[in-house]
């Protein structure tokens, strides 16, 4: 389903926020004095913007003239640094904030409610856009994008697809073995997972989320950290099941990414005709080689350990050090065959780490210079939604600060090219006494 048309603004002292609904679509906004970043060049330009509804129309490094009538609004950048919306490719809206075991026994309603605040939170720091790799998610996007709540904009999979015992097996010991005649669990039911064995079992999963808006499809094809049967070795579904999604998908004009950790997982994955990659911690430097091959686009987390703050069971710490243990290699082979990288967090059931997402963005720094982190997250990040073609929710090309692009925009004071840890401190640079939104109603070039 087709969206409204919208401009998101992050205009920051970091972050001072106007919502993004801010502007009809017959506004006309000029920002005077900014440096911009387009999202593709390390070279920024110092110059003048003008917006006419939620697209850019021109950027001019001399002064732009406009008429004077009430429809123009006038925002002095004094010099700061103006750069595309940030976006996650890999993340959960509705598993992010809540542990597992509220997430599988909480009403949904309440789960709706916490995703769409964090949703909130998600833009005021920075996040634009989002595509989301599993869970209920429909009900969410439909809120924002109607207007009734802020937050990004959402690229929604819908249901993790996942085989029995796989890494989106949610049931409980004592629920096996399956009785069709029992119903659904209550994972499947809210639309948080759908389990499928057999090609025709899993083209009708995919088929399902597609119905209901699903613009790719995520497959778990590999075991996982927080799943609680599969080994982090265990190669999950058959070439000819991942093939049945990858044709399912392919003819509504869309793809199928999945979760993989081991070069097996991964190159059954891409022989089925997969697009995109997800996790790959554990690869090696041939099947590197065959992912350069079928340029084959790779989300690659900064999983490192943090420490055990007591989440997970002993068994899945176990594989969660495991998996730690190859991030560093597949980055540096990354780097080495200049993979597509698309920047992403996979964030799952940890308040903190939802709340502030622009410590994630600074953990690339162990693998690439401010620039390279920033171009991913928007301008790579941007091409790997274009994947999704026409089964995109949203018209309009984002991850770039172009003539005709949308006006997906964050306003930075100081240039995170230079100093990136400034997206991390958004309440450091705020006047005492004014956060987040209250500052929107505060900035004195705004008129709500």
């Amino acid at each position: 389903m087709k969206t409204f048309k919208r401009s998101i603004w992050i205009l920051t002292l970091v972050l001072v926020t106007l919502s993004q609904n801010l502007f009809a679509q017959n506004k006309i906004l000029l920002i005077n004095n900014v440096e911009i970043f387009n999202g593709s060049s390390e070279n920024t330009i110092q110059g003048n913007i003008l917006i006419e509804g939620n697209t850019i129309s021109r950027i001019s490094t001399a002064p732009i003239p406009t008429n004077k009538s009430a429809n123009v609004q006038l925002i002095d950048g004094k010099g700061k640094f103006l750069m595309p919306g940030l976006i996650d490719a890999h993340y959960h809206a509705m598993f992010s904030s809540l542990s597992q075991i509220a997430l599988l026994t909480s009403n949904i309603g309440f789960v709706n409610l916490v995703a769409g605040k964090n949703a909130e939170n998600l833009l005021m720091k920075g996040f634009t856009s989002i595509r989301d790799l599993g869970g209920p998610v429909f009900g969410l996007k439909q809120a924002i994008d109607n207007k009734v709540i802020p937050g990004p904009r959402i690229w929604p999979s819908g249901a993790f697809i996942s085989q029995t015992g796989g890494h989106g097996d949610f049931r409980l010991p004592n629920e096996i073995p399956s009785d069709p005649s029992n119903g659904l669990t209550y994972a499947e039911r809210i639309n948080a997972a759908a389990l499928a064995d057999s090609p025709d079992a899993v083209r009708l999963r995919v088929r399902e989320q597609l119905m209901l808006g699903a613009s790719q499809i995520k497959l778990m094809a590999g075991g996982g950290v927080s799943s609680i049967y599969d080994p982090l070795d265990v190669t999950q579904y058959t070439e000819a099941e991942i093939r049945a999604a990858v044709e399912a998908a392919e003819n509504w004009g869309t793809y199928v990414t999945v979760h993989a950790y081991t070069p097996k997982a991964i190159q059954q994955a891409i022989r089925a005709g997969v697009k995109c990659i997800d996790h790959g911690q554990l690869i090696d430097e041939e099947t590197v080689k065959m992912m350069v091959e079928k340029n084959i686009f790779w989300s690659l987390q900064p999983f490192v350990d943090e420490g055990d703050k007591g989440v997970l069971s002993p068994e899945s710490r176990a594989k969660q050090l495991e998996m730690y243990q190859g991030t560093d290699t597949a980055f540096e082979l990354a780097k080495k065959y200049d993979m597509k990288i698309a920047y992403g967090t996979d964030v799952l059931f940890d308040a903190q780490k939802a709340a502030q997402p622009g410590l994630q963005l600074v953990k690339m720094k162990r693998w690439f210079s401010n620039f390279q982190i920033l171009q991913m997250a928007t301008a790579n990040n941007a091409q790997l939604l274009e994947l999704s073609g026409k089964r995109s929710p949203y018209s309009g090309k984002l991850g770039v600060i172009a003539e005709g692009a949308l006006a997906d925009l964050i306003l930075v004071d100081g240039n995170l090219i230079q100093n990136l840890e400034l997206i991390t401190e958004p309440e450091k640079k705020h006047p005492a006494g004014h956060k987040g939104r209250s500052n929107l109603q505060k900035h004195p070039e705004v008129k709500l």
